[in-house]
């Protein structure tokens, strides 16, 4: 008995398909064995082996030329993994990031690293600042500021005196679940996040969870580890970390703000990673500290409205000195490369009883 016309169809189009994928293997291990000669060639330049300026160009190049039906977005999330694995075979990058696994900064390393990077989970952003100082890692990934609760101030603090610098960052969308081993929110006494996502989550707990114990761990995916353990604890943390740790999701994303970003900084030392080149659309931060007299926060300022500089961000810290000090986080449109912020960081520094640059390097989309 023959098969239907239907069936027929579906079988010829999966040989197709079979026929492809046979292709696109030869074809993607055919640009890896190129990948490993550019490798051999850049080890015996001393020149470094990832440049995300480079990552960047092929991908928008590669998007540009999409003819479809598959969306740029995803063209971009394909060729990314595609130079990850290649890199890999070059030289597999370190990166520490916080952890345990299914962190959004763990997240946030793989949309910038792809998933062929060697990840080094730590216990806080304090190791992360010391694995990449140490040279344990290459790079760090480590959040800097939420759209909606502010600043990372333990990394502020750390940029301080760490002689890492900001090479590129990531924006990513945070959604918080609620999870823990059972599918149902009855009988919950401990619910357990990272500080910045139960201030993130407290409109939603203040009205679902007005009783439950709220207790800060070092990471969502810390919490989500530790909810696995207890079947009284809950977590917040994402979708990765669900899977990771075996845990139902019992509500999908109750951050307060439905528009909850955090961006993070992707860091190493210069003699790993260099500035990064111009790309058009950048930011520079940096830290100062000026004299305590009247008018110096205001003089600050004057160096940027001279040289036509915007500024993004403007963000204070005591130095912990006794004295009423402040430590001034700032961040400004523009590479460092270019005259006009040149010019106005010149003029800037000038003013200052401390400056340093934390990085010139492009934003985030």
């Amino acid at each position: 008995m023959s098969q239907p016309i239907q069936s027929q169809g579906l079988a010829a189009l999966r040989v197709q398909i079979d026929a492809l994928d046979a292709q696109l293997l030869q074809l993607v291990n055919a640009r890896a064995k190129v990948a490993e000669q550019v490798g051999e060639i850049k080890r015996a330049e001393g020149s470094p082996f990832f440049r995300p300026d480079r990552v960047a160009q092929v991908i928008e190049k590669i998007t540009q030329a999409n003819p479809g039906p598959l969306k740029n977005e995803h063209v971009a999330s394909i060729w990314r993994e595609i130079m990850s694995a290649c890199l890999a075979l070059e030289a597999p990058q370190r990166v520490a990031v916080l952890g345990p696994q299914g962190t959004f900064c763990e997240q946030a390393a793989i949309e910038f690293f792809g998933s062929a990077a060697n990840l080094i989970y730590c216990a806080n952003f304090d190791e992360v600042f010391h694995a990449t100082a140490a040279g344990t890692a290459q790079y760090g990934v480590v959040g800097m500021e939420n759209s909606t609760e502010g600043v990372v101030a333990r990394s502020l603090d750390l940029f301080l005196r760490s002689p890492v610098h900001v090479v590129g960052e990531v924006s990513l969308l945070i959604r918080h679940n609620l999870m823990r081993q059972s599918n149902s929110d009855a009988g919950i006494e401990v619910v357990m996040a990272h500080p910045q996502a139960l201030a993130q989550c407290q409109g939603w707990l203040s009205q679902h969870l007005p009783h439950v114990e709220r207790r800060a761990v070092s990471s969502n995916a810390e919490g989500a580890r530790l909810a696995a353990t207890n079947p009284a604890w809950a977590a917040l943390a994402s979708e990765r970390a669900a899977s990771q740790f075996g845990l139902h999701i019992v509500h999908h994303a109750i951050q307060d703000e439905a528009y909850n970003r955090t961006r993070f900084a992707v860091i190493s030392l210069p003699q790993t990673m260099a500035t990064p080149p111009a790309s058009g659309k950048d930011c520079t931060s940096l830290v100062v500290s000026v004299p305590n007299r009247p008018g110096a926060v205001h003089d600050l300022l004057v160096p940027l409205k001279n040289n036509g500089v915007s500024m993004t961000r403007f963000e204070s810290r005591p130095a912990k000195s006794g004295q009423w000090e402040y430590y001034f986080y700032i961040d400004i449109q523009g590479h460092i490369s270019q005259p006009h912020v040149a010019a106005a960081l010149q003029e800037l520094q000038g003013l200052c009883a401390f400056y340093k640059v934390l990085g010139s390097y492009p934003v985030s989309e």
